[in-house]
């Protein structure tokens, strides 16, 4: 694509002998909002260092702007990192911080002067220039250490976990806080999480990894509603997760009871994973369903109930609903065939591996 700006290409990495990232290989477009994201130890963090330039990989290149940036220092390369301690200098105040970096490079005073007040306004601390790292709240620590970051006039800028320390409704505030910066500054971000309701919230796009590799690459529409593998079907949201039998195309048993689905392409009598999410389990009172059940369990979520309901077919199912069911109740179950997801077990880690090119 003409708007690529930055490609890892058959980029390995390990540590003590153990293999971190595995013949890597990912683009990243101009002014787009990418998170990396999985499990702790997947290797997101290690692939954002190597983009910007703190690690060096054991194999393959990386390109910005379509030149070989692989040998370059961090201090060489248009590109800015934000970490999630945030280190701001304890002994400087909030204007000595931004502007440190624009004092290494010998920019003139009043254009660092100029370059303050334009990032406290976009970051909305205009009246903190003078105050001190250590009087900040952890959300004002993180909207400067992004001013800092943003004064530099980087083409992508790193996020590695920087909302990690924030309590709750400080990350919801900074979420759409640094979706608004994306869009006013028009730069490529690169977010690593391990949140999964973050990732959904804020990108573009979404590539979800396990052990070094990807697993899927898509918008946030296409990975929580068409995971391509049991693995991020699990980690995206919250799945009934079931072993199947695909009898024939557009059928699948579960513990020998037959449910229509949509999907095709699989061998006859072909053991599969089945994914329900739970907001798809529908339950009747008046039993009517493919199979029934009783409810165990009923937790009041606010916007949904949260029901455990244990099955005829000896499978528990998690249902999320607005409606009430009280505990105990024999209810029917039903899925549309549309909202059954069927998926080839893989034979092996490497085999879920997906093409990111």
């Amino acid at each position: 694509m003409e708007n690529s700006i930055l490609k890892l290409e058959s980029i390995s990495k390990s540590f003590d002998g153990k293999e971190i990232l595995k013949d890597f290989n990912l683009e990243i477009y101009r002014n787009e909002f990418v998170t990396l994201l999985g499990p702790s130890g997947c290797g997101k963090s290690t692939t954002l260092r190597i983009i910007g330039g703190f690690e060096y990989p054991d194999n393959g290149h990386v390109y910005y702007n379509g030149t070989d940036i692989t040998d370059l220092s961090p201090n060489k390369r248009n590109i800015n990192t934000v970490f999630q301690k945030y280190s701001l200098f304890p002994h400087m105040s909030v204007a000595e911080n931004i502007a440190f970096g624009l004092r290494m490079k010998k920019k003139p005073q009043s254009y660092i002067d100029d370059k303050i007040r334009y990032a406290l306004d976009l970051v909305n601390m205009k009246n903190y220039a003078n105050r001190m790292p250590q009087s900040l709240s952890g959300g004002q620590q993180q909207r400067i250490a992004i001013a800092r970051a943003i004064v530099n006039e980087p083409e992508i800028l790193l996020l590695d976990e920087p909302l990690g320390a924030l309590d709750l409704k400080l990350r919801k505030d900074m979420q759409r806080e640094l979706i608004r910066l994306k869009d006013e500054l028009g730069i490529t971000f690169i977010y690593v999480s391990h949140d999964q309701e973050e990732a959904l919230t804020m990108s573009d796009r979404i590539i979800v990894m396990n052990h070094g590799i990807i697993q899927q690459i898509g918008t946030p529409e296409d990975i929580y509603n068409e995971p391509q593998n049991a693995f991020v079907a699990d980690f995206i949201g919250e799945s009934n997760m079931i072993d199947g039998v695909m009898v024939e195309d557009r059928l699948v048993t579960i513990n020998g009871t037959a449910f229509k689905c949509e999907d095709t392409g699989f061998g006859p009598n072909e053991p599969v994973d089945v994914v329900i999410r739970p907001e798809d389990v529908e339950l009747s009172e008046n039993g009517d369903g493919v199979t029934k059940g009783v409810v165990k369990s009923i937790i009041f979520k606010g916007v949904h109930y949260e029901i455990d309901v244990e099955s005829d077919i000896g499978i528990n199912f998690l249902v999320h609903t607005t409606k009430h069911f009280a505990k105990g109740t024999q209810v029917g179950i039903n899925v549309i065939p549309y909202n059954i997801q069927i998926m080839h077990k893989p034979a092996s880690i490497d085999e879920e591996k997906i093409d990111a090119d």
